[in-house]
């Protein structure tokens, strides 16, 4: 399978196994859903009445004083008292054995070049680190919303696309399957598809 160089009569030669998959849905829903999971911090916390601090003593005895009977004043009810239903600390992760994960990367890849979302060129080169550079640069391959991708992106090329909203600089071994997902179009350097390509094959 090839792959045309965007400015250039120029074609790279890519593996099949790798960027002209069948789309599988499930697949890539599954390992997105596990990968936005897995960013989740899970660190809420409250405390329940066995947590919040004092109310060791009953506040009063049991009967004869007329107010409704009390064990502790940490109860919920009561002001400073613990949560009823307290969150607690918990693992949002979903697993994903890394031959899905990487069967799910190549699908998406493969559906990007198919759509032709997929654009390939020579270097991402800015030379000043200006961002009307960058625009310059994704107006000519027609990006709004994309992914940058390259072997070791410049720090002109992160500078110059530090303030451009929707745009998403990565390395090759830096690519997730959320970036993928949610790009209007991916570019990414001869260099970067090779490496992507050893990377997943």
């Amino acid at each position: 399978m090839e792959l045309t160089v965007s400015g250039k009569k120029q074609k790279v030669e890519v593996s099949e196994s790798v960027f002209d998959r069948d789309y599988s849905e499930a697949l890539v829903h599954q390992v997105v859903t596990s990968y936005l999971a897995t960013g989740r911090a899970g660190t809420k916390a409250q405390k329940n009445r066995s947590a919040v601090s004092g109310g060791g003593a009953k506040p009063w005895k049991q009967k004869g004083t007329g107010r409704a009977r009390a064990g502790t004043s940490r109860s919920p009810i009561w002001v400073g008292g613990g949560r009823t239903f307290a969150a607690q600390p918990r693992d949002f992760t979903k697993k994903i054995n890394t031959k899905m994960y990487r069967a799910a990367m190549k699908t998406i890849l493969s559906e990007l070049a198919r759509t032709e979302r997929l654009v390939v060129v020579a270097d991402l080169d800015v030379k000043n680190g200006k961002t009307k550079e960058a625009i310059d640069l994704l107006s000519k391959h027609g990006v709004t919303t994309g992914c940058l991708v390259s072997t070791e992106p410049s720090d002109n090329l992160m500078r110059a696309t530090n303030n451009i909203p929707y745009v998403f600089v990565t390395n090759a071994l830096g690519l997730d399957p959320v970036s993928l997902v949610y790009a209007d179009k991916v570019v990414m350097t001869v260099d970067a598809v090779k490496q992507v390509e050893e990377w997943l094959s």
